[in-house]
């Protein structure tokens, strides 16, 4: 009996030395570049491209009125009565503030655009990670893209042939 617990306790031992033993496997990727690298992400950056250019279209639109009306103005300014020249300065200021305005709504448009069109691509590429990792007993898949891993060795395995198989990329 005493025999039989010394060999379970070696045993045991002999596992727990086994299992620390064996190397952790650590591995790196590029996830911007891979994002890049995919066809939704070019199909992405042209719809958020042909948005920026209908919504730069009307931005050049308000702007050629208020030169348009601004030119009005200073053609006319000395003959005008006090009146209506403080009422054109007043509709010129006014145009300036809309256009200020669109310009900060078109950018936020635009950004939530890019979340919408971007978040997808993103998840799959971290879904495509997460399934590299569990499949080849990473402990640790590091993004070097985002710049806070300040050092890897070259025993970190470059994981991104794998994640590109895993998303049917060449």
């Amino acid at each position: 009996m005493k025999n039989l617990k010394i060999v379970h306790f070696l045993v045991f031992i002999f596992i727990v030395t086994a299992a620390f033993a064996q190397p952790l496997k650590f591995g790196h990727i590029d996830s911007q570049k891979l994002i890049t690298e995919l066809p939704e992400f070019a199909e992405a950056n042209r719809q958020l491209e042909a948005e920026a250019t209908i919504l730069e279209e009307r931005r050049n639109i308000m702007q050629e009125e208020i030169e348009r009306k601004f030119n009005e103005y200073v053609t006319q300014r000395d003959a005008l009565p006090d009146l209506i020249r403080a009422t054109m300065e007043k509709d010129i200021q006014d145009l300036q503030q809309r256009l200020e305005s669109y310009n900060m709504l078109a950018q936020q448009s635009l950004a939530r655009k890019q979340q919408e069109l971007l978040q997808p691509i993103i998840d799959k590429v971290n879904r495509a990670i997460e399934q590299v990792g569990d499949e080849n007993g990473f402990i640790y898949i590091f993004d070097v893209s985002t710049q806070v891993v300040l050092y890897y060795s070259t025993a970190s395995i470059d994981c991104m042939q794998k994640v590109k198989q895993q998303l049917g990329v060449n």
